[in-house]
């Protein structure tokens, strides 16, 4: 799979684990975060969507390392300005959102320090029922703090036909580029 990263997975795990901060658990912060797609057509038109709606958590291990959940409303995902190509996404062809509302990723346990000098997180993304690897490129951090005094920036790529993402393919490339900035809340459990 050249899948290389579930931007929002990625920069979930990462926030939480900015150094300095020993959470129990913490939440992304939906109001100051970012989640969106993009995929390209075959005749390089660049057609960009968001997920407005999503959540996620960042557990603490007890081996001082951490892990990230995030689920992704795919059903409310949107490309602005464009209700057609919305509809069409959201339709059986793409996210098939009638019977796969939601995607999910789940992190390898990773080291705090990921989220400061930037690297790869891995996990398991779950997407139209679908379990895959999945590799996601946490960006070097800008701040001592990331998720708390600066936003986690994660990118990366799944092919759409390793989660059964066939259709369009005259049309459109198979890769789509997940892109996240993320935040966490602030409060801690």
């Amino acid at each position: 799979m050249s899948a290389r990263a579930w931007a929002p997975v990625l920069a979930l795990a990462l926030l939480a684990g900015a150094p300095g901060t020993a959470l129990a658990q913490a939440a992304i912060d939906p109001a100051h975060s970012w989640l969106g797609f993009e995929v390209y057509t075959r005749f390089g038109q660049r057609v960009a969507g968001e997920f407005p709606e999503f959540q996620g958590r960042v557990e603490a291990l007890a081996d001082g390392r951490q892990r990230v959940r995030l689920q992704v409303a795919t059903s409310q995902a949107r490309i602005p300005e464009r209700p057609r190509y919305t509809s069409w996404m959201r339709g059986a062809s793409f996210f098939d959102t009638g019977r796969h509302p939601l995607m999910e990723f789940v992190s390898e346990p990773y080291p705090v320090e990921l989220l400061r000098h930037g690297g790869t997180l891995r996990g398991q993304l779950t997407l139209r029922g679908v379990t895959r690897p999945q590799r996601l490129e946490v960006q070097p951090a800008t701040c001592e703090r990331p998720g708390i005094d600066c936003q986690i920036r994660v990118s990366g790529s799944i092919d759409r036909s390793d989660f059964d993402m066939r259709q369009w393919q005259l049309a459109l490339a198979d890769r789509v580029w997940l892109l996240a900035r993320l935040q966490l809340d602030g409060s801690v459990e």
